[in-house]
Formats: structure tokens, sequence, C-alpha cells
């Protein structure tokens, strides 16, 4: 995966794996709240074959965000994603805090 912090990069990988062929979708962080690793405006590129670029979150959020892309290639349908989870839980599943993130996520035609 290439990790980029550049918007501009990701949407011209984008344009390129789209330009070889490939079915795109990009996933781009339109809200955060607490804690959560990527600011608003982030983006992830995602291919139908499994190429990835760029990062909106961490962890199983990014494979979540993945099977969504593939999802809205498939139907050709835009989602918005919210995630979340409470200060409590965070720490059961590892994080410092809690946070919320919402991705909309969009095939490129």
């Amino acid at each position: 995966m290439t990790q980029n912090d550049n918007a501009e990069d990701i949407l011209a990988i984008a344009a390129a794996w789209k330009a070889a062929g490939e079915d795109v979708a990009i996933a781009t962080v339109v809200e955060t709240w607490g804690s959560s690793p990527r600011p608003a405006g982030s983006r992830l590129a995602i291919t139908k074959s499994g190429k990835l670029a760029g990062s909106v979150s961490g962890g199983c959020i990014e494979g979540a965000v993945a099977d969504a892309a593939r999802q809205s290639m498939a139907s050709g349908a835009p989602q918005l994603l919210d995630f979340g989870i409470s200060d409590e839980r965070a720490w059961e599943v590892g994080l410092s805090c809690g946070g919320k993130v919402k991705v909309f996520v969009e095939p490129l035609s």
C-alpha cells in the first residue's frame, strides 16, 4: 500500500489505474470526532483487483472501507460509512480513546 498524505497524488494514482482499465473507487474522510488517525479530507483509492493507495484510517476500518468500495464499484452507488467507538470500548479493542469517522465511498466512472 502506498502511504501518501498528498490528496492530489492519490487522485492521480486513481486516474492512472482507471486509464489502465481498472475499476476504481475513492474513499474520503468527510467528518471526524474525537480520536481519529486521519483528518477530514484524507483519501484512499481502491481497485477491484485489490490495489490500495493512501489511507483513511488504520486497522479494521480500512478493510471495511475496501469491502464497501468493492460493493460500490459493483452497484455504481456511492455510500456514506459511519464508524465509531466509545471511550469505554476503545480500551477493550486496544485503542487509547474513542472517536468517530465518516467516510464517503464513490466509484469512479
